[in-house]
């Protein structure tokens, strides 16, 4: 395999067999494939492009598919297996940031250059990649390596996730200069951090978390401000082992959606401001794993266990619609590649998921409707 090869279409278009709605298949090869992690948006080339992961040849290398053609491009050539591929877009869309191992590359999308901008130390893990709404900083994180301390797969069910927020390794979240690569430690803690979210639109605002079982870990959602270093906590917790977290920037960047679970089991979705205010949640009576939304105007879960269907919720004058199905996913959620992470397209005409209903993980496309009522109503068994 080599960087620049283009793979004939795989995708094909069927209808939903609950909701009838348009769904296209974009990848099917057998290995998995995977969109960007939810938070990320994927959409590049004035929205013709999306880029993704791909187990090809049993190699692990980025990839983009044209969704005018369902051509599909290889991004680059590692010549070697990796579990993951971390990765997000530069704002402009000329460039992707990916992480191999203990380096950070720059990628060209159009000439498919690579250059490091980043090399961390021996000793220390690199977690998950943002760029500034201005472009000119990317941001991540840095912490200790406990793999050889404790029994660690975090891909792969979650194996020693309670443990390693117990062991509060040392973390720090850097600011990489994307024009001359210098970096600034912005935050340092003892703590298992992960999911670095910037804010779309505010390019000093940034959110992070305290990783760990939900109900456990002492606050999930932070806030920082890359200009003062200042931290603060986003959406306290209500009540003891309330369980609130895989939170993601609305467009405005100001909003931040979640979702959670109250102590006796009752799940919602909701946003609030970066500085706590504005805060609105609706409940539902099912278990999920992930939720996304474009804006709060229209809100999707995927369910869990022996729910295997989206489930989508509709703003209007009078308050949020009954849930309806938007299509069914089949997704294992066996390991993090094939993990449904529902995402809205930039224009919230589309949703992009994951599911391995085949087998191996692929990437699926879902036309919205432009009336959801006409979407059949959900109706918990």
């Amino acid at each position: 395999m080599s960087k620049g090869k283009v793979w004939p279409p795989e995708w094909k278009l069927y209808k939903d067999r609950y909701s009838g709605i348009n769904i296209r298949q974009l990848t099917d090869y057998s290995g998995h494939s995977h969109h960007l992690y939810f938070t990320e948006n994927g959409w590049y080339d004035g929205g013709n492009k999306i880029l993704f992961c791909s187990d090809r040849e049993n190699i692990t290398n980025l990839f983009s598919i044209d969704l005018r053609t369902g051509e599909i491009t290889q991004l680059t050539d590692h010549g070697k297996r990796f579990d993951s591929l971390p990765a997000c877009l530069h704002p402009d869309g000329h460039y992707a940031f990916f992480r191999r191992k203990g380096q950070i590359i720059q990628l060209h999308l159009d000439t498919l250059a690579e250059s490091i901008l980043y090399e961390g130390p021996l000793g220390f893990v690199g977690g998950n990649l943002n760029c500034t709404a201005d472009g000119k900083y990317l941001i991540t994180t840095l912490q200790e390596d406990f793999s050889k301390r404790l029994h660690l797969d975090l891909g792969n069910g979650y194996i020693g996730h309670k443990e390693l927020m117990e062991a509060k390794p040392k973390a720090q979240i850097l600011k990489i200069s994307v024009e001359n690569q210098d970096v600034t430690v912005v935050h340092e803690d003892h703590n298992f951090i992960t999911h670095i979210n910037t804010s779309p639109a505010l390019p000093n605002l940034v959110t992070f978390c305290h990783e760990g079982p939900w109900d456990l870990v002492d606050h999930r959602i932070w806030g920082l401000d890359l200009a003062t270093g200042s931290v603060w906590k986003i959406r306290l917790r209500k009540e003891h082992h309330e369980k609130v977290g895989h939170e993601y920037w609305h467009p405005d960047g100001m909003h931040i959606g979640y979702h959670g679970f109250r102590q006796n089991g009752t799940a919602f979705f909701g946003k609030i401001r970066y500085d706590n205010e504005a805060e609105q949640e609706v409940e539902f009576a099912f278990r999920n794993w992930h939720a996304h939304s474009y804006g709060f105007e229209k809100v999707v879960v995927d369910g869990r266990g022996s729910l295997d269907k989206m489930i989508i919720w509709e703003q209007g004058n009078n308050g949020f619609s009954n849930p309806k199905v938007l299509c069914e996913h089949r997704c294992s959620f066996h390991v993090q590649k094939v993990h449904a992470h529902p995402r809205f397209s930039p224009d919230g005409s589309e949703l992009l998921f994951t599911s391995d209903k085949n087998g191996y993980g692929n990437l699926y496309l879902v036309d919205i409707p432009e009336n959801l009522a006409a979407l059949p109503d959900f109706i918990k068994e």
